[in-house]
């Protein structure tokens, strides 16, 4: 068994070493270097060999991005930042005039109320004067009326008193006439006894 072990050992490490290429041998597949294909251990964008290709491919880069920001982004941003300066700058003027009318309503309003106010002082001033002077009319024509009643009243109690007057003149002579027949027996005229009362009235 130890001889056969030894000779399957012998015939292993032979087909390996005819298998494995020779040190910077080229692969036949591959067309690389046995020691490429492994490589040196280096990160590869960090690898000085490839430094040309990623700048090209960064500018390249920077260039489609560039392009597509001043095409196409940069435009439609602006577009749209001017669409919204042309709202505000519509909605300001939309506020601006609102706010023009709101203040032409509010001095109309104003307006108009101090007028209806100024109206109202003068109808109620001729309202007063209108009744100060149809009270001073109905005092008037009141105070003519019972001056004419009271000189009525006054004439009336004038006549009545000059007819009672009369009258006691008359009773005083019939009277005095009666008395002096009683008491004299004797005739007096009409005109001693009239003559004798006025005189008696007189005093």
């Amino acid at each position: 068994m130890t001889a056969a072990y030894a000779q399957q050992s012998t015939t292993t490490e032979g087909a390996e070493a005819h298998d494995a290429p020779a040190a910077g041998e080229v692969h036949t597949e591959t067309g690389v270097a046995h020691e490429a294909e492994h490589g040196s251990g280096v990160f590869p964008p960090f690898d000085s060999s490839h430094f040309a290709s990623q700048l090209l491919w960064l500018a390249i880069t920077f260039g489609l991005f560039y392009l597509l920001m001043s095409k196409v982004i940069i435009p439609r941003i602006g577009g749209i930042l001017e669409k919204r300066h042309d709202r505000i700058a519509q909605d300001l003027d939309e506020a601006s005039r609102l706010k023009g009318e709101a203040d032409a309503a509010i001095a109309s309003y104003e307006q108009e109320l101090a007028n209806a106010r100024a109206k109202g002082h003068s109808i109620a001033d001729t309202a007063r004067e209108e009744a100060k002077s149809k009270a001073t009319a109905d005092r008037a024509a009141v105070e003519a009326e019972l001056t004419k009643k009271i000189t009525a009243a006054e004439t009336r109690i004038a006549d009545i008193k000059s007819k009672a007057l009369a009258d006691v003149g008359a009773i005083a002579e019939e009277t005095a006439t009666a008395v002096v027949k009683q008491l004299i027996g004797g005739n007096v005229t009409k005109t001693e006894i009239a003559a004798a009362v006025k005189a008696s009235a007189g005093n």
